[in-house]
């Protein structure tokens, strides 16, 4: 059965607030990066599974993502499935 490898990078929608992001943003300001004037702070999930095929991979990351990985009512998600060094980008548009 071939493997896949995806990465799914799940981040904050934008209308939700990231204390995070503004603690790091005022932070980097502090060691004289001024010119920040966003930064967001997210997630990176990256995993191997074994699939028949690209499509049934790139089902069951979905269903990680829409129902482990990230929150649906604060977060938005994206995939990049690989197999021999292809990258198929899909997911929740951002």
């Amino acid at each position: 059965m071939p493997v896949f490898s995806a990465r799914v990078q799940v981040s904050l929608r934008p209308s939700v607030l990231d204390p995070a992001g503004e603690a790091t943003r005022a932070a980097a300001a502090r060691l004289g990066v001024t010119s920040l004037r966003r930064l967001r702070i997210g997630k990176a999930i990256v995993l191997e599974l074994e699939a028949a095929d690209a499509t049934a991979a790139r089902q069951q990351v979905e269903l990680l993502a829409q129902r482990l990985l990230a929150n649906p009512v604060i977060e938005n998600w994206s995939l990049e499935l690989q197999e021999h060094g292809q990258v198929q980008p899909t997911g929740a548009p951002l």
